[in-house]
């Protein structure tokens, strides 16, 4: 049995860092609208919408209510220029936002990378 050694086969199990950031909203249109958005902005290379049902206390009380869950791929360096987006659009006065860093195979990360635009800082835009 002979492997194939050359750098496409190599390549193909190569994996690189790509942050999936998460947040949940109250509607579908809000869902919708936020996924929209930040891959418009190209804040987000994707954004996948799912149907989710929570549990939680609030208030005081234990509650329970239908939500939509968002999860975000885009690169590292664009995490915070997209939580920072996230916080200013978001419905809920106290928005869940989770981010954890994956590996994802190399041409998945670098189609996530071509396709998310890390603002630049707005001191460094000035000069």
């Amino acid at each position: 049995m002979t492997t194939d050694s050359s750098p496409t086969a190599a390549s193909r199990f190569a994996f690189v860092g790509v942050s999936v950031v998460t947040t949940t909203v109250p509607t579908v249109e809000d869902a919708q609208r936020l996924a929209g958005d930040a891959v418009q902005a190209q804040l987000a290379a994707c954004v996948q919408v799912e149907a989710i049902h929570s549990h939680y206390r609030w208030d005081g009380q234990v509650q329970q209510s239908p939500e939509w869950r968002l999860v975000l791929k885009t690169v590292p360096d664009a995490v915070q220029p997209l939580v920072e987006w996230l916080r200013s659009h978001h419905p809920y006065a106290l928005p869940q936002i989770l981010m954890r860093g994956e590996q994802a195979q190399r041409d998945y990360g670098q189609w996530v990378a071509q396709n998310v635009k890390v603002p630049r800082p707005a001191h460094a835009a000035s000069k």
